[in-house]
């Protein structure tokens, strides 16, 4: 079963320790085999989270959307084992590994919560690791599903285009899912803004 929910975590209080960093649509916020120093809170935007292979082939292993963390595996200063690409524009905040391992000291009660974080983030990814053995219609419904869940909307605030590079289907492949989707009323395009009227059918094609 794929896991579409993240318990949405508190890290406002905090975010004034972190470092405010901006990064446009397209733009690598860390790249795989880069020195990485500590770890992301996505604030505003859209994250995807991509491998690559010897081969040069690149694997989509996460959507970050906002609330959730990036980049935890190299909090202890090692090389990233993933790429991080916005979607769109997007805010994050830098936490260094040794001003954090600091501010756990002073504030105890951060290290429950960077755990949790990082235990939810963790069996997302688990989850995330069969993305490519589902069919293009599970593929887009994991991420409609999951962005309904976290803004508690069914209007999908990104474009077609956006859904492609998310889900590493084609743009033509999404745009036919979509279309059947309207075409059975799942979902409502207008203006090129989606509307998810029937949210159980995405939740029963994930599983």
């Amino acid at each position: 079963m794929v896991t579409v929910y993240e318990e949405v975590f508190h890290w406002e209080n905090y975010l004034k320790y972190g470092t405010r960093q901006f990064f446009r649509k397209k733009e690598c916020i860390y790249k795989q085999g880069e020195f990485g120093e500590g770890f992301y809170y996505l604030h505003k935007g859209l994250v995807r989270i991509v491998t690559e292979s010897a081969a040069g082939k690149e694997n989509m292993l996460n959507i970050v959307i906002p609330n959730q963390l990036l980049g935890v595996q190299s909090l202890d200063q090692k090389t990233h084992f993933t790429t991080a690409i916005a979607v769109k524009d997007s805010v994050v905040y830098h936490f260094s590994a040794n001003e954090f391992r600091q501010l756990m000291l002073t504030h105890p009660e951060l290290f429950k919560l960077f755990s949790k974080s990082v235990i939810h983030k963790m069996k997302i990814l688990l989850d995330r690791i069969n993305l490519n053995a589902l069919t293009s219609e599970q593929k887009l419904a994991v991420l409609l599903h999951n962005i309904c869940d976290e803004f508690k909307n069914y209007e999908i605030p990104i474009s077609q285009q956006d859904l492609a590079c998310c889900t590493g289907l084609t743009r033509i492949t999404v745009y036919k899912v979509l279309k059947q989707w309207q075409e059975a009323g799942i979902i409502e395009i207008d203006k090129r803004k989606y509307f998810i009227k029937k949210p159980d059918f995405l939740r029963n094609l994930v599983g």
